[in-house]
């Protein structure tokens, strides 16, 4: 596919510009897991909602012994298939689909992660094993054929490559940011009405 001229901003991230005006994404950072001919798929890495992961296992019926992630938030992914989860985590190689031992998984391209969507990933989470870095989230963001394409081309979206460190060690707050600073350049510089999320 890369000879066609498209670009492919798989492992990329989505950084909404100021004037972003869906409040889906006004201020968001999105993680595309997915982008090809037939549009895109992605994750809002720094929109928490009210929900701690060990109430998200209780509402599934799973116990999470794991000290260090109980309270980590559960994120707000996207707008589309809100009542599902999504996890994103550091790649563990396993017997599964293409070396995750985990079903449903999606071995993103040029990086280390993977993004799961069955509940083998909790069940191992439950059991004290599972990855070490992970974000979970609600919903997805998701883009049919041209259209993310169309909304970079009236400029509704900054793209960087991602860096792992800005989903598993950045303090919430600071993502936006952290994911601007990748660009090399000032933030401030974007608008004189740049808004504060």
């Amino acid at each position: 596919m890369s000879g066609d001229g498209r670009i492919n901003l798989t492992n990329q991230f989505l950084i909404a510009m100021p004037g972003m005006v869906d409040p889906n994404f006004a201020g968001s950072v999105v993680y595309l897991c997915e982008h090809t001919d037939k549009g895109a798929l992605g994750l809002v890495i720094n929109k928490p909602v009210d929900i701690k992961l060990k109430n998200l296992f209780e509402k599934v019926e799973l116990s999470l012994t794991r000290e260090d992630i109980a309270d980590a938030p559960v994120y707000f992914g996207g707008p589309v298939q809100t009542e599902r989860g999504f996890v994103l985590h550091e790649r563990i190689q396993g017997e599964g689909a293409e070396g995750s031992p985990y079903s449903s998984t999606l071995a993103i391209p040029g990086a280390p992660l993977d993004m799961t969507t069955s509940k083998d990933v909790l069940e191992a989470l439950a059991e004290g094993s599972g990855p070490k870095r992970l974000l979970v989230t609600l919903g997805y963001s998701g883009w049919g054929a041209g259209q993310l394409e169309d909304e970079l081309s009236r400029n509704g979206w900054l793209t960087v490559d991602a860096d792992p460190s800005v989903i598993f060690d950045t303090p919430i707050d600071q993502r936006y940011e952290r994911a601007l600073s990748l660009l090399g350049f000032d933030p401030q510089m974007l608008s004189q009405e740049a808004g504060h999320a």
